[in-house]
């Protein structure tokens, strides 16, 4: 079985889970085993906000306990065996991917086999086969030939927890001379947002509230609270506009694809007077879907992942089904033609005309409209 994860900064994220970097040990066992690993006679609970920034992120254990539990996690998404064979595939930034690859790989290849732990009180037991790293961003923007196709040369443009990284693409190939790592990431705007918000309003806020205001969700904020996020928000888009421009990138004559967490803010501040020669964002997705009796769904969500060979569809992030008089919101849908299903899962509620249910997992038969609930 092949689990990709992102070893991000600010949050752990596989094809089917994000959650959030903080890890917390314990000595005995907390009083939920919700999110706690077991590992070498230890308890730790895993997404407890945001851990503090490591640049090098093999400098201790941390990231290779929150593998653990997004490989668990993962694998309850896929309801797979807890024992067997795994191959790793994990990303490093596109400027420091040659110099830092051999030293992750082997804080992730370990020979301790087979890896053995428990997660929420589930044993499991995995066998790393194999750890294989790849550029982050590029292999993003490899799943959307579309945006490069006819395009003579593309920048483009990553902006993480920590780091924007940029790499410019010359006839669809990269130019490995262009790399760049700027370091000006969510966690920075956040950080810089909610010290300004707490010496104007007094309020201490926290990074779920300032990033839900600055993706444009609804959060119950102090007005003022909010009118200051917005507007860092726009001082965040002109810092990495301008940062990309003096680090050689001319966005007025090169058309740009922005992608990671930090894109849907860009996009929400970006104005016209900022003057991009055109702009691509891998977020903020609108399928619609036509179906031969007249029923159509609409989806949206914030971020997609689509294949132009079989039509299949990832959305993530604030995902809404709206068909007939239903509606159905969660963070993660798998969509397939092939299976002929769409399964929407975590945080999922299905509302229509008389219920509202919240459940663990939605699953709809594209045909029939047949509904499962679990």
């Amino acid at each position: 079985m092949i689990i990709g994860i992102d070893h991000g900064y600010y949050a752990m994220k596989t094809p089917h889970i994000c959650f959030p970097t903080g890890l917390s040990r314990y000595d005995y066992e907390p009083y939920t085993m919700q999110n706690v690993l077991q590992y070498a006679g230890n308890y730790y609970v895993c997404g407890t906000g945001r851990q503090t920034l490591m640049k090098d992120k093999t400098a201790n254990d941390n990231y290779y306990l929150l593998t653990m539990a997004a490989l668990a996690q993962e694998i309850e998404y896929r309801r797979a065996e807890r024992k067997g064979k795994i191959i790793l595939a994990a990303g490093l930034p596109l400027a420091g991917f040659g110099r830092e690859k051999t030293a992750f790989r082997q804080y992730l290849f370990r020979k301790e086999q087979p890896l053995c732990f428990r997660y929420e009180n589930e044993a499991y037991e995995l066998t790393i086969e194999d750890v294989k790293l790849f550029p982050q961003g590029y292999s993003a923007l490899a799943l959307h030939p579309e945006y490069v196709r006819d395009e003579p040369s593309v920048l483009l443009v990553d902006i993480g927890g920590w780091t924007v990284d940029l790499m410019r693409l010359d006839n669809a190939v990269p130019n490995a001379a262009t790399c760049r790592s700027l370091e000006l990431g969510v966690i920075r705007c956040i950080d810089e947002t909610m010290e300004q918000v707490r010496r104007s309003t007094g309020l201490s806020v926290t990074d779920i509230q300032i990033e839900r205001v600055l993706n444009g969700n609804s959060c119950s904020l102090d007005p003022k609270a909010k009118e200051i996020i917005q507007k860092n928000g726009r001082s965040y888009t002109e810092r990495i506009l301008s940062a990309i421009m003096e680090a050689g990138f001319d966005l007025r004559a090169i058309p740009s694809v922005f992608m990671g967490g930090g894109s849907t803010i860009v996009r929400r501040h970006v104005t016209p007077q900022d003057g991009l020669c055109r702009a691509f964002y891998l977020t903020d997705v609108k399928a619609f879907i036509i179906l031969t009796d007249s029923n159509n769904v609409t989806i949206t969500s914030d971020y997609g992942k689509y294949n132009s060979n079989n039509l299949d569809t990832i959305f993530s992030k604030n995902v809404v089904i709206n068909y007939l008089e239903n509606k159905i919101t969660g963070e993660y849908l798998d969509f397939s033609m092939k299976r002929n299903s769409m399964i929407i899962s975590r945080n999922v509620v299905y509302t229509n005309l008389e219920n509202i249910l919240k459940a663990d997992v939605v699953e709809i038969d594209i045909t029939t409209k047949d509904t499962k609930i679990f």
